[in-house]
């Protein structure tokens, strides 16, 4: 073998060895529930995904109702968010786990009127598919968590949650992304199985329950068979 071709075959190697090696970046951006299972979900996926989500230095959590820093809010933010990133030019994750919705559907106990109408989530959510294909990574989409309407209002006075406005709402994020073949983990539909003790205040959950979630959504992850184009 001349020298040309030992050296051809040492770079194959080498090519195929950091390929095996290669973990697939995952970034997330979602509201307080995916703050809560996020490190649960990194620890699942340790090893195997390079997990980051967008963050801050403790802002989200002096108002969990008030998204703020990590908390990616409502549709019409996670836009705003993700707009940032393609001017930024320095994205380059695989895969962008997204949820938006709870804070969309929070009505005015007065008004009714709620934060993002459903047309307005509509036209955020196909902003938020040909955003991530700008920005050249696989979307996949985690759908909107249960609300009880008697705990949820019993205990938010400043806005009102309803379960009906979840599930239209998820039904419409489901119709959008399935039409487009983006992968819509059914959080909802697992989350719905927990108890109402599950609950930690009108809508958060219980550290058991945080870690259900997330290692619900890393058998999906590690499961969904993706083909990258970086």
């Amino acid at each position: 073998m001349n020298k040309t071709k030992s050296i051809i075959l040492l770079i194959l190697a080498f090519a195929l060895l950091s390929f095996s090696n290669y973990k697939p970046k995952l970034f997330v951006i979602g509201d307080s529930i995916s703050i809560f299972y996020g490190p649960y979900l990194e620890t699942f996926l340790d090893g195997k995904y390079e997990y980051d989500r967008k963050r801050d230095e403790g802002q989200s959590m002096k108002n969990l109702d008030n998204p703020a820093g990590a908390n990616g809010g409502d549709s019409r933010m996670v836009v705003q968010y993700m707009e940032k990133l393609y001017a930024s030019h320095t994205f380059s994750e695989d895969i962008l786990l997204v949820n938006c919705g709870l804070h969309d559907i929070k009505t005015n106990p007065q008004t009714g009127k709620v934060q993002i109408d459903i047309d307005e989530y509509k036209h955020n959510l196909n902003k938020i598919y040909n955003l991530a294909k700008k920005l050249k990574t696989q979307l996949i989409w985690v759908n909107s968590t249960p609300v009880n309407d008697s705990i949820h209002n019993a205990k938010s006075h400043s806005f009102h949650r309803f379960n009906k406005d979840v599930l239209a709402y998820n039904s419409l994020a489901d119709s959008v992304f399935k039409s487009k073949n983006i992968p819509v983990i059914d959080l909802y539909a697992f989350s719905a199985k927990f108890p109402l003790d599950a609950y930690i205040d009108h809508v958060h959950y219980t550290t058991v329950y945080r870690k259900l979630q997330a290692a619900y959504i890393a058998g999906f992850i590690q499961n969904y068979q993706t083909h990258y184009t970086k």
